[in-house]
């Protein structure tokens, strides 16, 4: 066994008792899938990832990535190319690939169900197998050359890369100076530095294909003006595959970090020892639209490795504080001679594990409940239900900052404040991975966005731009719930109380937005709370995740069986969070309430 554990019956719990996706299994699009299938498949990855996988991860961390700077050549450990491989040849990749291509189509819930797993055991692995990912786009918006790109893709085990971030750009993603100039042939020579890029080289594969977003010679400034072009690092035969000559991308630094280190974070020249040849994707100049979707992809990805890491911690710290034997019972501490008894029977620890435990659970539930919305919306387009169609799209642009926003900074916190500190000591030692999910973490909260970025995006095009619609939607089921009664009937009344704070804190800076038009400066005052109100969303969408999943806890405690820890679990974790959590609400609402803006007339030179 490695280091991870899957926790397996709670994803069945979310999957099928708290979502009903066996109500879409075997029809529609599904129709090839049952939940004898889908279990199958869960259980073989668990399996997977509690050995092979997760056997890499440490050793791989250690060893890091080896960087030759005259070649531009990266290499990885060999231990890490076994679970790599392990992954690859059991052919997980088709879980991401078009049908037509060699796919297999299935609810986008198990496919993040699945990578849970992966990304929790040894996280790397799911980002250098993103390459399926990637290919999938290049053949729904690639022309027919580029279809036959995306099979050879598929095919052959291509890597591939998204390249957005410059040296001068950062997150200000309109500023990229890379340049594209049209060739007689109909390709375009890139030039110009990208940074930070993920999975830039390594060994793993004969080929990569570096999605890059490039400025057109005479293309207006912005975002806009960019478009996207796929770079392979070798030249090939589109019929055959065949490798041809080296293309002019090379990785000229390999970033020093501190996590992740198998995964090489790059820096990359286009065109400076050769051309750098390119193909202009779907021959149309849509390049922000159309890297909106790796974009997308990507952050739910970043989440789910969160999310997923946090799980790993908190099952870490649970069996630690199982065994660690220290002090006696707090009851007891006066009598000298007393027993000294694990540490989970201390009151503070117990404290801990319940956070940690309220948290991961209900952060796979938000996980599980946007991906259920994925299902939705592949089954409405293969309805034809238009209509239904945009509340879903709507819906899950919503929920995507909240996943990636939200779940990767409560993951980091979590670690550090409660998973490694339930070790003491021990915790920051090498000893046990909890030290490396800290570090490995760390990057979940800064690439694909940082929190505050995503907050900015919450605010302003998921609730500004949609004029609230998806927000009330999701706002009006979570009231329905709250008013429904119950055994939990007291804990539905905080929720209720939640939501309404809530939705004044959203109103008040809808107001703040509306006065910016006649004082630009009133818009400072929205942009000091836009990280409050998203990280806001996630508590309450978590209390509410958490309490549905308690009633049905209650419902089958009536004949438990041997799941009678498991439903008692969940009721516990529900009533914890709602009692704990939800009362910062009220606090969070005075602040956004009695902000002036000041902050933003405070001189630099004060700080």
């Amino acid at each position: 066994m490695s280091h991870y554990t899957a926790n397996l019956r709670d994803i069945e719990f979310c999957l099928f008792d708290l979502l009903r996706r066996e109500e879409i299994l075997g029809k529609s699009v599904f129709k090839d899938i049952d939940r004898e299938t889908a279990m199958g498949m869960l259980e073989e990855i668990k399996r997977l990832a509690e050995n092979d996988l997760g056997d890499s991860l440490i050793e791989s961390d250690r060893l890091g990535v080896q960087f030759n700077k005259e070649t531009g050549d990266i290499k990885l450990p060999e231990s890490f190319k076994k679970s790599y491989r392990a992954y690859m040849d059991n052919e997980w990749w088709r879980i991401d690939a078009p049908v037509e291509i060699g796919g297999t189509l299935i609810p986008a819930s198990l496919r993040w169900a699945i990578a849970e797993m992966v990304l929790g055991s040894n996280p790397s692995i799911h980002i250098y197998a993103s390459g399926t990912a990637f290919a999938h786009v290049a053949y729904m918006l690639g022309n027919e050359n580029q279809k036959k790109m995306a099979k050879l893709m598929v095919d052959n085990d291509w890597g591939a890369t998204m390249q957005l971030t410059e040296p001068d750009a950062g997150s200000d993603v309109g500023a990229a100076r890379s340049k594209a100039v049209e060739q007689s042939d109909g390709t375009w020579h890139i030039t110009g530095t990208k940074r930070f890029i993920t999975s830039g080289d390594s060994d793993l594969n004969p080929n990569i294909i570096h999605y890059v977003l490039a400025r057109p010679q005479g293309a207006r400034p912005g975002t806009k003006g960019l478009s996207l072009f796929l770079v392979p690092k070798f030249m090939f035969d589109f019929e055959t595959g065949e490798l041809g000559k080296r293309n002019g991308i090379y990785v000229t630094n390999v970033e020093h970090k501190m996590g992740l280190n198998v995964s090489a974070t790059c820096e990359m020249n286009f065109g400076e020892k050769e051309p750098a040849v390119g193909y202009l994707l779907g021959d149309v100049h849509h390049g922000i639209a159309q890297m909106f979707k790796v974009i997308e992809f990507a952050r739910m990805m970043v989440g789910t490795k969160a999310i997923a890491t946090l799980s790993a911690g908190y099952q870490q710290a649970l069996s630690y504080a199982k065994v660690r034997v220290q002090g006696p019972d707090l009851t007891k501490v006066a009598d000298k001679a007393s027993p000294r008894v694990t540490i989970i029977n201390h009151p503070d620890v117990r404290r801990s594990l319940m956070v940690q435990k309220s948290y991961s659970e209900g952060m796979r539930a938000l996980l599980l409940y946007t991906a259920s919305i994925q299902d939705e919306i592949l089954i409405a387009k293969a309805d034809g239900a238009d209509e239904r169609l945009a509340d879903l799209v709507a819906l899950n642009d919503l929920l995507l900052p909240i996943v990636k926003g939200y779940g990767s900074e409560k993951s980091w916190i979590l670690l550090g404040t409660e998973s490694l500190q339930t070790f003491g000591g021990s915790g920051f030692t090498q000893d046990w991975p909890l030290e490396q999910y800290v570090r490995d973490a760390k990057i979940d909260t800064l690439y694909e966005g940082t929190t505050a970025i995503q907050g900015l995006d919450f605010f302003f095009r998921k609730i500004i731009k949609d004029g609230g619609r998806a927000l009330a939607l999701l706002g009006k089921e979570i009231a329905a719930f709250a008013a429904s009664g119950g055994e939990l009937a007291e804990e539905k009344t905080s929720l209720a109380k939640s939501l309404e704070d809530l939705n004044t804190m959203t109103g008040a800076m809808v107001g703040f937005a509306m006065e910016s038009q006649e004082s630009v400066e009133e818009i400072y005052k929205t942009g000091l709370n836009t990280t409050r109100l998203l990280m806001s969303v996630g508590e309450v969408i978590i209390a509410w995740l958490l309490l549905r999943q308690a009633e049905i806890a209650i419902a089958k405690s009536v004949n438990p069986g041997r799941d009678s820890d498991f439903y008692a679990g969940k009721v516990a974790s529900a009533k914890f969070f709602v009692r704990t959590v939800l009362p910062h609400l009220r606090a969070e609402l005075e602040i956004v309430l009695s902000e002036t803006g000041d902050l933003m007339e405070v001189p630099e030179s004060a700080f």
